[in-house]
């Protein structure tokens, strides 16, 4: 089963892994909205919570600009090729890799099956 992200965000459709319990996608990074912006909008999508009432601020968690500078292109415009960052918003564990993809590993008490819509 998959979920759909907001049109506004750059990503490929959000996937529920039920073997693994997570959902993964891939940030594409030549798309118009940053990495920060797609996993916003990721995990309120995951969360059913609305970005644009407050009701979650990723500020919470990390530091936005930080994560964007961290994978965006390098000076040379470059891609990054390597890395990783792992983090937490919402009870929701978050790794993000410098290839684009996103894994989003929902809270341990939280029922094992994606959001219905």
């Amino acid at each position: 089963m998959q979920t759909e992200l907001s049109p506004t965000t750059d990503t490929d459709e959000l996937q529920y892994d039920q073997t693994n319990d997570r959902y993964v996608f891939n940030h594409d990074p030549d798309g118009t909205a940053t990495i920060t912006t797609t996993i916003v909008h990721a995990i309120a999508s995951i969360a059913d919570t609305d970005v644009s009432q407050g009701e979650f601020s990723l500020y919470d968690s990390v530091d936005p600009d930080a994560l964007d500078r961290l994978f965006s292109r390098k000076a040379d415009g470059t891609e990054r090729s390597s890395g990783h960052v792992a983090f937490t918003a919402l009870e929701h564990e978050i790794y993000v890799y410098a290839n684009g993809d996103v894994i989003i590993y929902p809270p341990a008490d939280a029922p094992s099956s994606p959001r219905a819509d």
